[in-house]
């Protein structure tokens, strides 16, 4: 456990380098948000919700879509993993002593880690700061707020385990960008991105009730307005584990086979 920790820390350290990304990164989602914001304002117009989602619950929900993207986003790929699989690098990683699917776990949750700490308070503040309707509003109690936090990070965990699945894919399409592209589209429309949940047909969510993507951003953002209450998120909760523990599970254990057949040219 300890190298994994190890990892965990010298990539965290090196991800909270990149500030100057960081600031391109937090003016893109700055715009994209007040974008969104007076899109969906005007799909509201003077109504005060729809299928039971209000306006303040919308903007609420699209300020901390934007400032946890890293958290939510499936599209943020590590190139030096995906070069490994499609170049051979790969072979260097099986010589070591450690394992594979770990470590490439702990690299994608130290990444998007440093990329959510270094953008999110900036967006949050300017959100908060806001005229009304278009701010974001304070969690809707001290409960909502620490279940906020607790699914916020579980969906992270979920995050990375679909990510792991993702990059597993591709030791057989060797091209990331058909399997990049495809589940990347998938995910986002699934997980609320596109379309906030409660705003599609009920048969629609049904469907991303069954999915795991839903329960990596939809409940967090939910659960911080109040939209969700106690009991459900504390539901959302153990179904967010059950996701967890099934995809890492079937993450290492197809890792662990598709890395024994690989062939790298020359050796």
């Amino acid at each position: 456990m300890r190298p994994y920790i190890s990892l965990l820390r010298v990539r965290f350290v090196n991800g909270l380098q990149y500030r100057a990304a960081a600031l391109g990164g937090m003016a893109t989602q700055l715009f994209w948000g007040i974008m969104l914001i007076f899109i969906y304002k005007a799909f509201y117009g003077d109504a005060p919700s729809s299928n039971g989602f209000s306006l303040k619950d919308l903007m609420s929900f699209l300020w901390l879509q934007q400032a946890f993207l890293s958290f939510f986003f499936l599209y943020d790929w590590d190139t030096e993993m995906l070069e490994m699989i499609t170049t051979g690098g790969i072979s260097y990683e099986l010589c070591r002593p450690v394992n594979i699917y770990q470590v490439w776990y702990v690299k994608l949750l130290s990444k998007r880690l440093s990329r959510g700490i270094l953008r999110f308070a900036p967006i949050i503040s300017f959100g908060f700061i806001m005229p009304y309707p278009y701010n974001l509003s304070l969690p809707e109690s001290g409960v909502s707020l620490l279940l906020f936090i607790t699914t916020l990070f579980l969906g992270l965990f979920l995050l990375v385990a679909v990510s792991m699945l993702i990059y597993i894919s591709i030791f057989k399409t060797m091209s990331p960008i058909g399997s990049v592209g495809i589940f990347s589209v998938i995910g986002e429309f699934f997980s609320g991105m596109a379309i906030p949940v409660p705003l599609m047909p009920q048969w629609l969510q049904k469907v991303c009730m069954a999915l795991p993507f839903r329960w990596i951003s939809d409940l967090p953002a939910r659960v911080y307005s109040g939209n969700i209450g106690t009991s459900e998120a504390i539901t959302g909760i153990a179904v967010q584990l059950f996701w967890i523990v099934i995809l890492i599970l079937a993450g290492a254990f197809i890792m662990k086979r598709i890395t024994r057949l690989s062939v790298v040219q020359g050796g």
